[in-house]
């Protein structure tokens, strides 16, 4: 059993593309054209070129001394928080405006919950001379006012978006509401391994640079190529994704992905749609989602932006019914908790995203052999002052 995509675009029975007729148009472009074009060697040479020169590939795969000690275990730490921007997402949207390019587009579009999307985003289209518009929820522009700093600095429009909760789901409701008006000059990244297919394909494809150099890594850091377990945070889960990517049929590596809880999985308010989902359709994606017997979705809650979604990628989706994945909640108070941990066990400050996945060691042990390799998705200078509001620093 393979765990990747199949032709029609599904992760065993997640996926697909579940669209209004009126993006059919935009869909079938990027079906028809994205392999083509990020095969093609001078895309694949661009690509490579911006993500050593521009971005500062590779990222270290760093081996955490005092949390190997302290935990017992093997641990390393993927250092995608080293990146350009700051987080994993600038391997996407250099991947995303180079096929934009491509495809003659003028005009980008993104949504973003944290951030570090419409930061990534507004980059590349400030480097490549494209125009940006990013749509980010009232909420989160309240919670993550650093990024719309960078984001307005770099030439970015940021919409506010009112809606629902104002948070991720609304800003992606707009953002594609939007890609329906206009449909022939503009390109929507898509932040995350979600919406309809190719959108999941596709940027997991452009984040397997992590799983790749992950390999190359620990062959020299280890003498073999794999670790025995791979941990991320997932919210649409595309840090996850890259992280798992050449992985995903190697049995021999454990995956563990870890989703937001919130106040607490039972409390109405929580992001963990593995324990609180079912089968269901968000943004063009046939997915697990949090929603109510009748189908409105339920709003999702967390202390981090980022995995304040009421759904996950496709791909996770299968991870989680096939048992190819372990799936683990992690609620505000062990995240806040796990990056004051790391802050001062390895100075080494985390988004709030990120910091969930740190939270696993205090519970799920693991053998003093064993090689642990963390997703160190996103820093943490875009939530000092909520770190600082919940710690009373």
């Amino acid at each position: 059993m393979s765990y990747n995509i199949n032709s029609k675009g599904y992760y065993g029975s997640f996926g697909g593309a579940y669209i209004p007729e009126m993006l059919l148009h935009n869909i079938e472009e990027l079906k028809d054209n994205y392999l083509k074009i990020i095969k093609d060697k001078s895309f694949t040479k661009e690509f490579n070129e911006l993500l050593k020169n521009y971005v500062g590939r590779p990222s270290p795969l760093y081996f955490s001394k005092n949390l190997s000690q302290k935990y017992l275990t093997k641990v390393y730490l993927k250092r995608e928080d080293l990146n350009h921007t700051g987080s994993h997402k600038i391997n996407n949207t250099i991947g995303q405006i180079l096929l934009a390019k491509r495809l003659k587009k003028s005009r980008i579009i993104a949504e973003t919950g944290a951030g570090q999307h419409g930061v990534a985003t507004a980059t590349v289209c400030a480097l490549m001379g494209l125009k940006c518009i990013v749509y980010m929820g009232a909420t989160d522009i309240k919670r993550q006012s650093p990024n719309v700093a960078r984001m307005k600095m770099l030439g970015a429009e940021v919409i506010s978006v009112t809606s629902g909760s104002s948070t991720l789901k609304d800003a992606t409701n707009e953002a594609m509401r939007d890609w329906i008006n206009n449909p022939i000059d503009t390109h929507y990244i898509v932040g995350s391994v979600v919406g309809p297919h190719p959108f999941p394909d596709m940027v997991a494809r452009f984040q397997s640079v992590i799983s790749k150099e992950i390999k190359e890594q620990l062959t020299e850091l280890e003498g073999r190529d794999y670790p025995d377990y791979l941990v991320a945070c997932v919210g649409g889960g595309s840090n996850a994704a890259g992280t798992f990517y050449d992985y995903l049929d190697d049995q021999r590596v454990k995956i563990i992905c870890v989703e937001a809880s919130g106040k607490g999985i039972n409390s109405g308010k929580s992001a963990a749609t593995t324990k609180l989902g079912k089968l269901g359709i968000i943004h063009g994606s046939k997915t697990l989602l949090m929603q109510t017997n009748d189908g409105q979705i339920t709003e999702p809650y967390s202390i981090s932006a980022g995995l304040d979604y009421p759904g996950i990628g496709p791909m996770h989706a299968n991870l989680y019914t096939s048992k190819r994945g372990e799936f683990i909640s992690v609620d505000d108070d062990e995240a806040m908790a796990a990056g004051l941990m790391l802050s001062q066990t390895e100075g080494i400050i985390p988004a709030i995203e990120t910091a969930h996945a740190f939270a696993i060691f205090e519970n799920k042990k693991f053998k003093p052999k064993d090689i642990v390799v963390v997703n160190l998705s996103g820093r943490g200078d875009k939530d000092l002052e909520n770190f600082t509001d919940y710690f009373k620093i």
